[in-house]
């Protein structure tokens, strides 16, 4: 069934289930240490989820805020500190949706570092889907045939197959007990301390700006741009939407959101072409989160990391053959100094260092012509 730009079928719903490989880990992480709700968190981001669906047409991911999330779990943060940092971040996105930064930024921003930054993001996968992989090398193989040999079927999607075979290999290991009766729950509301919105700052906020510069901002409008060239999203209003998506969620339980190039590479690669994929994703998370909220964080942490290291290790993949459109060998050696200081230190590092490259490069070859 198709209406406009969105389209609802197998493969949409294969692209929904492309962005798990990441939220999966993290939603587990943020019920089982930090104390979330799992009905505020799914049902907060299932309305972003349709929200975005609607307002762009095309299949834009919503995930977690990873350094946030990373860090929240790490140093097992309160709810209420989760909650303030979403909110800064709703905040600080807003601004720089006003005064145009992301997209200023992006403009000075060479091709090859955007590319070097999406090929570091697929590296970075790629590594964590080797960890998942080494709990069981065979079922990580089976399932690895199974995701390469449906990529293209349309009655039987590849991401719906993987997660098909997780559930019987949770059924197989008695796991799908922890399946309750479905129950209505609604979303919690919640708050948190004024004092917490700067000591979340200091934690991750901060750090977690860069990442979402580079890859859930610039590099995800330059993948948008690659995957349908006559329906470009500028980085403003990938700012603005981060910023809005994230100023309700700290009232009703949410977490920190953004949108991200890996997401992105992961529902294409998995079948997303429309923005019904976002609108599946949505009702999904809702359902989960209203009427499965006591089931959720036991089927989140039980489900097969060997399965979720071959849909991270596909999306790897995708995201680093990027890599081939940049030429030329001052580009290239751009694209290299972004990678390895990125993996060295952090993406941020990576991003300026590449910059600086490609600016001396850039020099250097026009005195050469002279």
């Amino acid at each position: 069934m198709k209406i406009a730009s969105f389209e609802f079928n197998l493969r949409e719903l294969s692209g929904s289930f492309g962005n798990l490989g990441t939220f999966l880990p993290l939603a587990a992480g943020y019920f089982a240490v930090c104390g979330l709700n799992p009905a505020g968190l799914l049902v907060m981001m299932g309305l972003a989820n349709i929200a975005t669906g609607i307002f762009y047409r095309l299949p834009i991911p919503i995930e977690p805020m990873k350094v946030i999330a990373a860090a929240a779990i790490a140093q097992q943060w309160s709810p209420s500190m989760v909650y303030a940092a979403g909110f800064s971040m709703g905040c600080i996105w807003l601004v720089f949706a006003l005064s145009n930064v992301a997209s200023r930024v992006s403009s000075m921003t060479p091709a090859a570092v955007v590319r070097g930054v999406q090929v570091t993001l697929g590296l970075l996968l790629i590594f964590q889907a080797c960890k998942m992989l080494a709990t069981s090398w065979i079922l990580g193989g089976i399932a690895l045939l199974v995701g390469l040999g449906l990529r293209t079927s349309r009655r039987l999607p590849a991401a719906v197959a993987l997660i098909l075979l997780g559930v019987i290999i949770m059924a197989a290991k008695q796991q799908l007990g922890a399946i309750q009766s479905p129950g209505f729950t609604l979303p919690p509301l919640t708050t948190f301390k004024p004092g917490e919105i700067w000591q979340t700052l200091m934690l991750a906020g901060f750090a977690q700006i860069p990442l979402t510069i580079t890859n859930a901002t610039i590099a995800t409008s330059c993948l948008i741009s690659a995957y349908w060239p006559d329906r470009t999203v500028s980085p403003r209003r990938l700012s603005l939407s981060q910023g809005l998506m994230n100023l309700a969620p700290p009232f009703f339980g949410g977490m920190p959101m953004c949108h991200g190039a890996g997401g992105l590479a992961g529902q294409y690669y998995f079948g997303a072409r429309t923005g019904g994929t976002n609108l599946i994703e949505g009702i999904i998370e809702l359902a989960l989160g209203l009427f499965f909220a006591a089931s959720v964080s036991g089927l989140f942490s039980t489900f097969p990391k060997p399965v979720i290291g071959v849909m991270l290790l596909l999306v790897g993949f995708e995201l680093v053959k990027f890599a081939r459109d940049v030429k030329g060998k001052n580009n290239i050696l751009s694209l290299i100094m972004t990678v390895v200081l990125s993996l060295a230190s952090n993406m941020a590092i990576g991003f300026v260092a590449g910059i600086v490259t490609s600016v001396a490069l850039s020099r250097q070859q026009q005195a050469n012509d002279k």
